[in-house]
């Protein structure tokens, strides 16, 4: 799970596996498969850097190459 930020400034922990698409208009909004929509404070940038790091913590990576 990676942590957001909600805009009210409250946490929520995602799974990243589950992150359809980013859109940011004016606000980062991260659409999940189910079809869910969360808007978030973070720059997408951010988003791509925490999924790699869970991705690299949980081995991830191993399994792709």
């Amino acid at each position: 799970m990676i942590e957001v930020t909600r805009l009210n400034g409250k946490k929520y922990w995602i799974n990243p596996h589950q992150i359809e698409s980013m859109e940011q208009n004016p606000d980062l909004t991260l659409t999940l498969l189910s079809g869910k929509k969360v808007v978030v404070t973070e720059a997408p940038q951010e988003i791509v850097d925490k999924i790699v790091e869970y991705r690299k913590r949980i081995g991830g990576f191993n399994q792709e190459l």
